[in-house]
């Protein structure tokens, strides 16, 4: 009966063994490293912007009427001065004849004028002599001196008056001319407004009708960059961008102006950034979503560092270890930032290190205790689950 005894005591004792070791334990921890290496970091600030003609016109009418004709279409290429629409002229020449009719009248009225102030004119002369012999009296001279002056007046008033008529004609023959729509510029049409029979009002502003690239082989891209990243946007500066069309084609272009004027949006202050784009084979086009990325700084051939390492912070709390992804970068002092390397104890040495510029996943190591290919932590990962089961609490069922 002892023995038995002993022995239940032996295998309870082995079981409450076993279930410490299973649930009481602090899971081992390995850590995750990425190696220090030569390569090269390009600086970049992103942005988005829209593809756009450096110049691009809207051609529009400043006359009313209806669409009578359209002589080009999307993507027709056109030259200045060549003909794209016409509005129905019929009122416009019947203003012309009717503004022609007016100075025409107005120019028979002067002849009327003249004539009436000459016959005047004579009237006068003889009552002046008449005044002299003593036949008429002074007051019949003195409406003969009026009926001459209001004459020569008359002259003077139609005169006035055929300067106005053709005026009024200069200007229906200006609307009849103007409702032959003429291409200001050469280029290639990319908007039509219009259909033939829509009536176009032109009583407040002038209606747009088409919309001309003047050269689609230059293009451009207007971005909006924060105001912490504008400062170190500078012209010439080159540029990288893709396009949804293209998703795995990078185009090329530079700086070519950055605005001062600022632009705010919900309290974000922006900048715009034009970008001049090459477009020789045509494949971009107006009105595409640019992702861009301008160059600001390039390293080459330099010691780079991955950019987890400088956000992996180990364990303070005996328990409790950081993700390299998310915690917050270690300390930086005058004497720089601090990162980790796997010691032989296990545990994380801390070393400092001096960094220069950065992008999305490597940062410039400029000076520090590391060099070539020493291992640097970037994370860690529990012994359970590398092993593939269920941490403190066992594997799950």
């Amino acid at each position: 009966m002892k023995k038995y005894l002993i022995l239940a005591v032996a295998v309870l004792a082995v079981g409450i063994g076993s279930i410490y070791a299973m649930y009481g334990k602090t899971p081992a921890v390995t850590f995750r490293t990425a190696t220090v290496e030569r390569g090269d970091i390009i600086s970049t600030v992103s942005a988005t912007g829209t593809l756009n003609a450096v110049t691009t016109v809207q051609v529009g009418t400043q006359v009313s009427g209806t669409i009578q004709q359209l002589f080009v279409d999307y993507n027709s290429p056109v030259r200045r001065g060549q003909v794209i629409a016409r509005l129905d002229p019929a009122i416009f020449n019947a203003q012309v004849e009717q503004a022609r009719g007016n100075l025409l009248a107005a120019e028979a009225n002067l002849q009327k004028a003249k004539v009436t102030a000459a016959d005047a004119r004579r009237t006068l002369e003889r009552n002046r002599q008449l005044l002299k012999d003593g036949i008429v009296a002074q007051s019949d001279f003195d409406t003969a001196q009026t009926t001459s002056d209001t004459a020569q007046a008359g002259i003077q008033s139609a005169a006035a008056t055929i300067v106005q008529m053709r005026g009024a004609l200069r200007q229906a023959q200006t609307n009849l001319n103007n409702a032959t729509i003429r291409s200001p510029v050469d280029g290639v049409v990319i908007s039509r407004s219009v259909d033939v029979g829509q009536t176009v009002a032109a009583s407040l502003q002038t209606p747009t009708l088409f919309t001309i690239a003047q050269d689609l082989t230059r293009m451009q891209i207007e971005t909006s960059v924060d105001e912490s990243d504008i400062s170190r946007v500078r012209l010439g500066q080159p540029v990288a961008f893709t396009v949804d069309a293209y998703p795995n084609v990078k185009f090329a272009g530079n700086v070519t102006q950055v605005r001062n004027a600022p632009v705010t949006v919900s309290n974000v202050v922006t900048y715009v950034v034009v970008v001049g784009v090459d477009n020789k084979d045509l494949r971009l086009k107006p009105g595409m979503t640019a992702n861009v990325a301008i160059e600001t700084n390039r390293k080459e051939n330099v010691l780079t560092l991955p950019a987890a390492a400088l956000r992996f912070k180990p364990a303070t709390d005996g328990g409790k270890r950081s993700r390299g992804n998310t915690a917050k970068s270690g300390k930086k002092g005058s004497d720089g930032e601090r990162v980790f390397l796997p010691g032989p104890d296990g545990k994380a040495q801390p070393v400092r290190v001096t960094t220069g510029i950065s992008n999305d996943t490597f940062i410039e190591l400029v000076g520090g205790g590391l060099k070539e290919g020493d291992q640097v932590i970037v994370g860690t990962l529990s012994a359970e689950k590398k092993n593939g089961t269920g941490g403190h609490f066992g594997p799950r069922f």
